[in-house]
């Protein structure tokens, strides 16, 4: 197995877009081995490629015990509002309520490069957008409003 380690910020891998994958080489075969492996865990939403270092669009999930992946995500719709707690892996231990769309859809490939849909409300269309955000190189704590985002960073400092 290969439990990769999660990058955390302000590690500048997490603020670079991700480039898109161009061939399903053996080196892609093995980021999605790991990245599936490194998000089965309890507590884990979503994973994307950049939180374990590698500048690849590519992210893995778990959701209500179901495991999968998107190679080349691309938010294509989204609708409603949801405003609730958020966290992420590269954050460790802090939680803020976050503004999203309830209902999120993404396309993307799978390994044998064929197109791929992946929809959901609640957690997983949260989970959706977290993930597409964290490829094109923003964080949660982008999207908290003014005065949480002041507290968040206020609480990021003081642990660095």
């Amino acid at each position: 197995m290969a439990i990769r380690q999660i990058r955390v910020v302000p590690d500048p891998v997490l603020r670079t877009p991700c480039d898109p994958v161009r061939d399903i080489t053996p080196a892609v075969r093995q980021l999605i081995t790991d990245l599936l492996e490194t998000v089965d865990d309890p507590g884990r939403a979503g994973l994307s490629a950049n939180q374990i270092g590698v500048s690849l669009r590519a992210f893995s999930y778990n959701i209500g015990g179901k495991l999968g992946y998107v190679i080349n995500p691309v938010l294509v719709e989204t609708s409603g509002e949801q405003y609730s707690e958020e966290g992420c892996l590269s954050v460790p231990n802090q939680w803020y309520p976050t503004r999203r769309a309830e209902y999120a859809k993404v396309r993307g490939i799978n390994l044998e490069g064929q197109e791929i849909t992946l929809e959901g409300k609640g957690l997983m269309g949260r989970m959706l957008q977290h993930e597409c955000d964290h490829l094109d190189g923003h964080v949660y704590l982008d999207r908290l409003e003014k005065d949480v985002r002041k507290q968040a960073m206020r609480q990021l400092r003081a642990q660095h």
